[in-house]
């Protein structure tokens, strides 16, 4: 039955989405249908435009992980732009190790792990200011991704700035050898597309079916009656800022390595915020995610052939999707509502 309420929920939020943006559409003059096989397009009609579409869909569905972590433990992590940032960070310091002697293969695996690290650490910064320092997380969060973001124009502009000259499109290239391994005719290393799957499959096991993931939810929940039960609702939620952060680091890291091969100041590329509303419209929900972030992920990467075929400017993906967070909240309340016999 709850399939069922789940898939009539998504039924209601994509007709009262679309039917929004369809009306705004056709009062500026514009077909809708156009935009959406222009849309389409742009995503998923040639495998060269379907890796651009998993490029984005690997960082996007790690953040929106580690979120699921955080929202279950009722804390709203807004620090994850900063914690993308700073494992891109730790990712690229390992990658500068060229002179260790380890194997090409060893040294990516060891800057993916210290990428889960440093987003991690970030993480527990935001975690400690809210149970040790009683600062709300969003505000933590805001002004730790500030930090994080000087941080890297610092480093970029500064210790690891390009060869003769400091360049705001980033630090030099790193060796072909440090690169994740892309078959001929793609954009998307398949050990990126393997990773993100087993931690999303670890994420649903964790948040789902084991005590950590009940202790979780039950901080969240109620921290209160949570303490009858032996819980320490702080250290639960530290925990879960860890997690939550260190997968976003883990989406830096692959940025880092699989992408962009080289750090440059946009490496979050709003992923980060991108996934709070993946999250919100999943309703908090593991299951649906995946699902979510390919729909984002087609649109960010259809929303550049706006532009070029339309003259319509490519934020228009924006718009959509925040058609679609706004109607899930929407449905949402209405249903919460009506459970409650309002």
């Amino acid at each position: 039955m709850s399939i069922i309420l789940q898939m009539r929920r998504i039924v209601m939020i994509s007709v009262l989405a679309l039917s929004a943006v369809s009306l705004l559409l056709m009062l500026l003059g514009i077909s809708p249908l156009t935009i959406g096989i222009t849309l389409a397009k742009g995503s998923i009609f040639s495998w060269l435009k379907f890796n651009h579409v998993l490029s984005v869909w690997i960082p996007l569905l790690l953040c929106s992980c580690g979120l699921l972590f955080t929202f279950r433990a009722g804390l709203w992590n807004i620090g994850v732009e900063g914690q993308v940032i700073c494992g891109a960070i730790g990712a690229t310091l390992v990658l500068r190790l060229d002179n260790t002697g380890l194997p090409p293969a060893a040294l990516l695996s060891l800057a993916l792990f210290s990428s889960f690290l440093a987003g991690g650490l970030w993480g527990a910064s935001a975690g400690l200011l809210k149970t040790r320092g009683g600062v709300n997380e969003i505000f933590g969060g805001l002004g730790l991704n500030f930090v994080a973001q000087g941080a890297v124009l610092w480093l970029i502009l500064g210790p690891w700035k390009r060869a003769g000259m400091a360049s705001m499109s980033g630090t030099d290239l790193f060796p072909r050898e440090l690169w994740m391994w892309v078959p001929q005719g793609w954009r998307v290393a398949p050990a990126a597309i393997v990773l993100v799957i087993i931690i999303f499959l670890l994420t649903s096991l964790i948040l789902n079916a084991s005590q950590f993931g009940l202790k979780i939810k039950a901080a969240g929940f109620n921290p209160q009656a949570s303490r009858l039960f032996g819980i320490r609702p702080n250290l639960i939620c530290f925990m879960a800022m860890i997690i939550g952060g260190g997968l976003a680091g883990l989406a830096g890291g692959v940025q880092v390595s699989c992408v962009y091969h080289r750090l440059i100041p946009s490496i979050s590329s709003g992923y980060g915020y991108l996934a709070l509303l993946v999250v919100m419209l999943a309703g908090y929900k593991v299951a649906p995610v995946p699902i979510i972030c390919l729909l984002f992920a087609c649109l960010a990467a259809g929303s550049i052939q706006l532009p070029i075929t339309l003259q319509v400017d490519s934020s228009l993906s924006g718009v959509i999707q925040g058609a679609l967070v706004l109607s899930g909240l929407l449905v949402y309340g209405l249903q919460q509502g009506k459970r409650r016999g309002h």
